[in-house]
């Protein structure tokens, strides 16, 4: 998100800002965002997918400078905790409004004066995802957690540098020099169809499995490197193999 291009804004306005971008990984300058919206009441949301981890690594915690000032946060668990798929965290830092927006009443659902969480979800019964969640960080700690993060990642400028010393397009955000930023790489092995063909040979040789996207305009393979398991020997043989 480019500051100078904001539009202006009032208590009406939501500002939607990412962590993390899905294909590039890149991160949006949140700390100037807010300093402009919060004068004017706009409300700014971010949408964390995966960068918002980024804040339990030592050395990627820089990039998510500024987003404590947003109003609420999505996370995704299933990425980078590799928990459920249907795990995700709903933050918001006005306790009244995350309750405002979820609560709902009938005769048969009897409050108490006790905490009721279905107050603060879109369900009003599901799976006990919470537990997962919270074995999982119980037994990563901040430095496992730290670890799978920083591991990715540097798994992630492997595959940059390699495919690109191999002749191939790297398409991480223009204005960072093509740099990978997290642990999301984009690729382009020439035109759209060579793209193509590369995306479905790498996924019926089946060593490592790459998506297909579609950025600026260009057909693109992603790689996200955010298993837990993944290892220097996984990386090598992808690379083998591509």
């Amino acid at each position: 998100m480019l500051i100078a291009a904001l539009p202006k804004l009032d208590d009406r306005t939501r500002v939607c800002i990412q962590a993390g971008n899905v294909n590039t990984g890149a991160f949006d300058p949140a700390k100037e965002i807010c300093a402009r919206a919060q004068p004017a009441g706009a409300w700014v949301h971010v949408d964390g997918a995966f960068g918002l981890w980024a804040a339990a690594s030592p050395r990627y915690a820089h990039l998510v400078e500024g987003f404590s000032l947003a109003d609420s946060w999505a996370i995704d668990c299933h990425k980078w905790l590799n928990v459920p798929y249907d795990s995700g965290i709903a933050v918001v830092r006005a306790h009244g409004h995350l309750q405002n927006a979820m609560t709902m009443s009938a005769a048969y659902l009897q409050a108490s004066d006790m905490r009721e969480p279905c107050h603060f979800t879109p369900e009003s019964s599901r799976r006990a995802r919470g537990v997962e969640l919270w074995a999982a960080l119980r037994s990563l700690g901040r430095a496992g957690l730290a670890e799978i993060i920083e591991r990715n990642c540097r798994f992630a400028k492997v595959f940059g540098q390699c495919l690109r010393q191999a002749g191939f397009e790297v398409l991480n955000e223009v204005v960072l020099n093509n740099e990978v930023v997290l642990n999301q790489v984009l690729i382009s092995f020439g035109g759209d169809g060579d793209t193509r063909r590369v995306i479905a040979g790498v996924q019926e040789d089946g060593t490592c499995w790459c998506g297909g996207t579609q950025w600026r305009g260009r057909t693109a393979m992603r790689i996200s490197v955010s298993s837990w398991a993944t290892a220097q020997e996984d990386v090598e043989r992808s690379l083998q193999q591509s």
